[in-house]
């Protein structure tokens, strides 16, 4: 009989997950080999056996956060109305950045500089928001410079995001400052006739 494999994909797993929750909690300089094997129960070796090292490991976690918040926006469906479908991408993104803090953490909290050119590079979670701005500004919805739209509108929803983890705000303070702040940053870039009509739309106070 061969000897039974120990680094199979349920270390890799448990190794993926430990590291994901210490680079979320603690300083890199912290973040050991040794000290994710042994919040795994794994053996040092394991880890440059699956992942080449530490920095394989760190790559491993951020292609998951990537892949994982590519996925939820991704899934997003198109509608008649590029607004709303804005909207609801920003709502996936919150879903997702709530549902996974701690690969929210690691993917846009500084441990490393987000850039989708490694394996994962085809899924550039920002890319479906783009895409969804692109399609405004074609319709005469939004105007402005795509990027500088996109910038805006991510810089709203990392900021509201990283408050509520941080435990900033109430779930009810959080809700009512999502909907409006996303929704007068939308505003903020419509074109004149789209923005009147909003206006004409809204409840009288």
């Amino acid at each position: 009989m061969g000897r039974p494999r120990t680094n199979d994909d349920a270390v890799g797993e448990r190794l993926v997950v430990c590291a994901t929750e210490m680079l979320a909690t603690h300083p890199r300089e912290a973040v050991t080999v040794r000290a994710v094997a042994a919040a795994a129960g794994a053996s040092a070796t394991a880890v440059y056996t699956l992942f080449g090292g530490k920095d394989g490991l760190i790559e491993a976690v951020r292609d998951r956060a990537v892949a994982g918040l590519f996925r939820d926006v991704s899934a997003v469906p198109s509608s008649a109305d590029p607004l709303a479908d804005l909207y609801a991408l920003a709502v996936a993104y919150r879903r997702w950045g709530r549902g996974h803090s701690h690969l929210y953490t690691v993917l846009f909290g500084g441990v490393q500089p987000f850039d989708p050119s490694g394996a994962v590079g085809a899924a550039d979670p920002v890319r479906p928001l783009v895409a969804a701005i692109e399609r405004a500004v074609t319709e005469s919805v939004l105007d402005g410079q795509v990027t500088s739209i996109a910038l805006s509108l991510w810089v709203t929803l990392h900021g509201l995001v990283t408050l509520e983890l941080a435990g900033a705000l109430d779930a009810p303070t959080a809700d009512a400052a999502f909907r409006s702040a996303i929704n007068a940053t939308l505003r903020g870039w419509t074109t004149p006739t789209v923005f009147r009509s909003l206006r004409r739309a809204e409840p009288a106070p």
